[in-house]
């Protein structure tokens, strides 16, 4: 399904009567916090309402979720026969995920499976990562190959095998190797939109209810370093 823009600021990737799958801008959350903003769950809910004329309240299931400074796909269900489907499939690890990450040195591996154990401190909402387990850490698996040096940065693909908390940002700057912007771990400097260089860029899964393969990619953030990248 081709990209669709609308009033909603929404860059829809695939839409049915049982998914619908968004790109992520920067700054978007994706469910309710205590910051009170506006979140992306609300905002499909709205852009579904309008187009299908629904009245009364959108049922939409929040899959899972993206940091607040990161860009990618993000997928929410549409019905309840959906919802707790495609959560089995995330929580199986059923569902291949693979980011772009944008990072400040070059890795001493050119590809390499980093294995950590992250723990995750409320007070400054940060997980640190440990090399061996330690109190109420998860271990954080995941890979990453080289794809390009840039001129200062350096471009990277990661496959996530586990979903923890800041796990990519964590463990990449465990290894020297922070994304651009990622101030809370590392970078010397913030991105002036307050992003951080890590884009989930491609899904791959099986339709929860037509059984179908599906590979779904979000186009870059328009800016001269992902573009570098292309």
């Amino acid at each position: 399904m081709k990209t669709v823009s609308n009033k909603h600021n929404l860059q829809v990737l695939y839409e049915d009567n049982h998914i619908i799958i968004v790109n992520k801008r920067a700054g978007d959350i994706v469910q309710g916090d205590k910051t009170g903003d506006k979140p992306l769950s609300e905002v499909v809910k709205e852009y579904i309402a309008e187009k299908y004329q629904k009245p009364g309240n959108v049922f939409l299931g929040v899959v899972h979720r993206l940091d607040r400074p990161t860009t990618g796909i993000v997928v929410f269900a549409r019905t309840s026969k959906a919802l707790p489907r495609l959560n089995s499939l995330f929580a199986e690890k059923k569902a291949k995920k693979t980011y772009w990450a944008i990072v400040k040195n070059e890795p001493q591996k050119k590809q390499d499976t980093l294995i950590h154990w992250l723990r995750k401190n409320p007070k400054n909402n940060k997980s640190s990562a440990f090399q061996t387990e330690v109190k109420d850490s998860k271990k954080a698996i995941l890979e990453y190959t080289v794809k390009k040096k840039l001129d200062r940065y350096v471009w990277l693909e990661v496959l996530l095998h586990t979903g923890r908390h800041h796990q990519i940002r964590a463990q990449l700057a465990s290894i020297g190797c922070p994304i651009k912007g990622d101030l809370k771990y590392g970078f010397d400097r913030s991105n002036k939109d307050g992003s951080i260089h890590l884009h989930a860029r491609k899904l791959v899964f099986t339709h929860p209810v037509k059984k179908e393969p599906l590979e779904i990619i979000a186009p870059l953030p328009n800016d001269s370093i992902w573009n570098a990248c292309i």
